[in-house]
């Protein structure tokens, strides 16, 4: 292992000097935060990872006792392994996956747009209830995306939440209209991926 050469003497002052600096403009900063207050965070992109890390905001928040719901939109054809894996969290964890599937598996888009509009009245509920600190909308801008539900009405349901509640908006293609009124938005850039470079398919524990 190669050792990392630490700063002595001279430079050791000078990095305690420049650490003090940061520290005031740190300090600084947090003085001029505004009161907490509910976000809007969007995940899109074409690299893999969205619903990955949006489910490690789910078990943090269900590590600080809050209660969360996760509502899946266009997945629903198999059980996810990441909903069995919130069963021992009971009640706290509210977990619907309200869609049927690929859209190239269904080829029915009529009943795409029913059950993703199904999935919007219950993905409301959750967003106008305090007791829910974070509302998941999983993939919610593929069904934007394909028309199945309106940017109008999700924003319009994003609005209404209580001051202190989250939302997580996943799904690549987000539209303009949910970046600009979003909070934080990270794209997943795509560099490598192993379906297609060397035709290795979807595997258990790492994409479902």
């Amino acid at each position: 292992m190669t050792k990392i050469d630490e700063p002595t003497g001279g430079d050791l002052d000078g990095y305690a000097e420049r650490m003090q600096r940061r520290k005031v403009i740190q300090d600084r900063r947090i003085a001029q935060t505004v009161t907490d207050r509910g976000l809007v965070i969007v995940h899109t992109g074409a690299g893999k990872g969205k619903t990955t890390a949006a489910l490690g905001m789910v078990l943090r928040s269900l590590g600080h006792g809050y209660r969360v719901a996760i509502v899946q939109f266009i997945k629903g054809a198999w059980e996810p392994a990441e909903k069995k894996a919130f069963e021992p969290w009971g009640s706290q964890l509210q977990f619907h996956a309200t869609g049927e599937g690929f859209t190239w598996e269904t080829r029915d888009k009529a009943r795409d747009t029913r059950m993703a509009q199904a999935g919007w009245e219950v993905a409301v509920r959750y967003l106008a209830d305090a007791e829910f600190r974070l509302v998941l909308l999983d993939e919610i801008n593929i069904a934007l995306k394909k028309g199945y539900l309106s940017i109008a009405q999700v924003l319009s349901g994003i609005d209404q939440r209580p001051p202190m509640t989250h939302v997580v908006l996943t799904g690549r293609n987000a539209p303009d209209e949910l970046i600009e009124r979003a909070d934080l938005v990270t794209e997943m850039s795509l560099v490598k991926h192993p379906l297609k470079l060397q035709r290795i398919r979807a595997q258990a524990g790492i994409e479902y």
